[in-house]
């Protein structure tokens, strides 16, 4: 949980240069786990056409942080190439692992998603309307994807609390690392 502290002060300004860039890197991540999903999965596995679907929205949600970084000039994290390996690699290996581990992959990604844009949008307050408004647009769904997981047997993979938290931590490193690099 974000400390008291991290917030900004009364008068100052949210490094919204930073959220875009680690929101777009997410998302952009997200996008890549799906295609490694989808890889091993094929198109008819039951659960591909959900898995698309997220895929789907995730694209979206990545082509419009995209848009807004050209209008507001903001630099991509230097690490996408590395995300682009690692989202597609953790996507292939939970959906070799099974199904379960692939609902359990979204289901953990989700959730601290879903604790990052709270974060951010408190930190907003009402600084940036268009940047507020966009991230709870998108935190919705990504709760939304998160249930979904969680109601297609996600909490059923092996190991799921391991595999759960090593995600989780992983997606928080992430979202650190890209926030600054």
């Amino acid at each position: 949980m974000t400390a008291l502290r991290d917030y900004p002060k009364p008068g100052h300004k949210p490094d919204t240069a930073s959220m875009m860039r680690v929101d777009q890197a997410g998302e952009y991540g997200a996008t890549r786990i799906y295609a490694g999903q989808l890889a091993v999965m094929g198109d008819r596995h039951p659960m591909s056409r959900l898995i698309a679907g997220m895929a789907a929205q995730e694209e979206h949600h990545r082509r419009t942080f995209d848009r807004m970084m050209i209008e507001r000039g903001v630099r991509p994290t230097i690490l996408q190439p590395f995300w682009n390996v690692a989202g597609y690699a953790l996507g292939a290996v939970t959906a070799a692992i099974g199904p379960e581990a692939a609902m359990a992959c979204t289901a953990a990604i989700e959730t601290e998603i879903d604790r990052h844009y709270a974060e951010q949008r408190e930190q907003l307050g009402d600084a940036d309307p268009e940047l507020s408004d966009t991230i709870a647009d998108f935190q919705a769904e990504e709760v939304e994807h998160r249930d979904t997981a969680l109601a297609n047997g996600a909490e059923k993979a092996m190991a799921y609390p391991l595999l759960a938290g090593v995600i989780r931590l992983g997606c928080r490193a992430a979202i650190k690392l890209s926030a600054r690099i």
